[in-house]
């Protein structure tokens, strides 16, 4: 199925792109969450006639990335305390919500759908990098130190 994208996205491409992609991922995730329209003649002519606004929405969520990802840098470290055992592993883990929690608290706008963290819930104390996914392109790393408590 053919579609034109209205905004860009990863692996897939970038405003105003017309990709073929499989009918269900267009039915069921593109189309409902306004991401993108069928690629008929008159949405062709429709989005030649709105690219402009859409390409300034696309730019100033590019700007308003960029300035969080140069917040959250300016940030540092950050330090999260939790409980832990007489071996240095925690009792449960800090997952994308407790990590988005403390970016939060400590000034910054972060959602829990933005943390990437690959190799799952972090089980120990010490230092851990954390990716933070802002927008496309947008991607900046920050240091968690989990500090542990009896």
């Amino acid at each position: 199925m053919e579609v034109i994208l209205l905004e860009n996205i990863e692996n897939l491409g970038s405003l105003g792109d017309k990709v073929t992609v499989k009918p269900g991922y267009a039915r069921n995730f593109l189309l409902p969450s306004g991401k993108a329209k069928p690629a008929t003649a008159e949405n062709l002519a429709e989005f030649e006639r709105i690219k402009a606004e859409l390409e300034k929405a696309a730019a100033e969520a590019m700007a308003a990335a960029q300035e969080r990802k140069a917040a959250i840098e300016a940030l540092g470290a950050l330090d999260i305390t939790a409980k832990v055992g007489s071996e240095g592993k925690l009792f449960g883990s800090i997952g994308t919500a407790d990590i988005a929690d403390a970016v939060s608290a400590a000034g910054v706008a972060v959602e829990k759908r933005e943390i990437r963290m690959p190799e799952g819930a972090l089980r120990v104390t010490g230092e851990h990098e954390i990716d933070i996914h802002l927008y496309t392109d947008v991607d900046v790393s920050i240091t968690v130190n989990i500090i542990g408590e009896e």
